[in-house]
């Protein structure tokens, strides 16, 4: 069995650990392999939604200023090896393979063996000091402070791109409460750029002031919609001047206005990243899942969109490029989300709703959903099997010569894109 097979069926083990939050066995694990994590200067993310895309846009931005640029971003969403690119591409299996074997046999000497996602963290800071990178976007997990990508002392630039309600049972009830753990990223003497607002701004001004920690907000309203259209959204900045990027959704303005303000602090802390990086970066950029043209005969978009703030965003989306159509829903969604929202925000444009369970235990099953959608007046039909689903959505979708648009968890993109790639 080669490393990346072994690798798979550890982290497989490792998963039946759970989720546990806390630092105790991440930061015991890095020591053990030397602390690889302070050898290279961390771009932290956090955020309730545009970690993501920020992260793309970012590492794209500093791949095109020459930097050698590693980027970990989660949950995967192809394969394990999607969570960890260097200067924009997917690692081999070979490379992921080869870090893991370094690191299982460490793993495995600790009292308190460390979660899956644990492990995945330890493999991306191990891997972006083996390849020498100068600059690593590192996107938490969830939530901050005890998330496991929190074991750096010091990093270049702290970011919290913004901060709704999600994963309340682990981080609280109140938008106060998820910051309080968002801002625990910040660290003593490092900037930190947000596009946070209201209580939540409150919250991290605190945290900031509190490490003498150089707080910019940036202004999400800095940037002004040129042009839109399914091949891509041309924006103008007063300081940058006009901007392409091919990331479609109403959101992405605000995720760029970010990216924008992250550059103006780096180079204020000496990192040179010249206009054109920015232009050709942010023009290149790609990233799964948000608001994504998979096809455009009949038009075919999936949107993780899995929480309130996220729900809302791909509403906007759909009725800026569909202002005056109704559309095939292809759904499927976690349990413990407020799942409801769908019907709230789109029902009057869902022509039929075909429901799914995506492949996790947290799932919802595909006519629990249905059920409730039913309830709110939506046209829904349940399926299955997720591959049948998307089929049936597709044909509908085509007879009726209106977009199919996937919403839901991210956890089943991989199944939709192969049962579309296989029709």
């Amino acid at each position: 069995m080669n490393n990346y097979n072994k690798a798979l069926d550890y982290l497989s083990c490792a998963a039946l650990r759970g989720s546990k939050l806390g630092l105790e066995r991440i930061t015991d694990l890095m020591h053990r392999l030397g602390d690889p994590q302070n050898t290279v200067r961390i771009i932290h993310v956090a955020g309730t939604n545009g970690k993501g895309s920020f992260g793309a846009m970012l590492s794209a931005v500093l791949t095109d200023a020459g930097f050698s640029t590693g980027w970990f971003s989660s949950p995967a969403l192809t394969g394990v090896t999607d969570s960890f690119r260097i200067n924009g591409c997917e690692v081999s299996r070979d490379t992921f393979g080869n870090v893991m074997a370094e690191i299982i046999p460490v793993c495995e000497i600790m009292d308190d063996k460390p979660t899956e996602f644990e492990v995945l963290t330890a493999a991306a800071y191990l891997l972006f000091a083996r390849q020498n990178c100068q600059f690593a976007v590192v996107e938490c997990g969830m939530g901050g402070d005890s998330d496991s990508t929190n074991v750096i002392s010091a990093p270049f630039l702290s970011v919290i791109t913004n901060v709704q309600l999600d994963h309340t049972g682990f981080l609280g009830s109140t938008i106060s409460e998820i910051a309080e753990h968002k801002s625990g990223i910040i660290k003593l003497h490092r900037p930190v750029v947000t596009g946070a607002s209201g209580i939540a701004l409150d919250v991290i001004a605190r945290k900031a002031a509190d490490l003498s920690a150089e707080l910019v907000c940036a202004d999400l309203s800095r940037l002004h919609t040129v042009s839109a259209d399914l091949s891509g959204v041309t924006l103008y900045d007063n300081a940058f001047g006009q901007l392409t990027i091919p990331l479609l959704g109403s959101y992405q303005s605000q995720n760029t206005a970010i990216v924008l303000t992250a550059v103006d602090v780096m180079r204020r802390y000496g990192t040179v990243i010249p206009d054109s990086a920015v232009f050709s970066g942010l023009g290149k950029t790609r990233w799964h899942g948000r608001f994504e043209l998979l096809r455009k005969d009949p038009c075919v978009i999936y949107d993780g969109a899995h929480n309130p703030d996220g729900i809302r965003s791909a509403a906007d989306s759909i009725r800026r490029f569909f202002p005056n159509s109704k559309f095939v829903l292809l759904i499927g969604v976690m349990a413990d989300k407020e799942y409801q929202l769908y019907a709230d925000t789109l029902g009057p444009a869902i022509f039929r709703a075909f429901t799914v369970r995506p492949n996790n235990p947290r799932a919802l099953d595909a006519a629990s959903l249905a059920d409730t959608l039913r309830l709110q007046g939506v046209d829904a039909v349940p399926c299955n099997d997720l591959s049948y689903g998307v089929t049936q959505a597709f044909l509908c979708a085509r007879n009726e010569r209106l977009p199919l648009i996937a919403l839901g968890s991210l956890y089943m993109y991989a199944d939709f894109v192969n049962a579309l790639d296989n029709m």
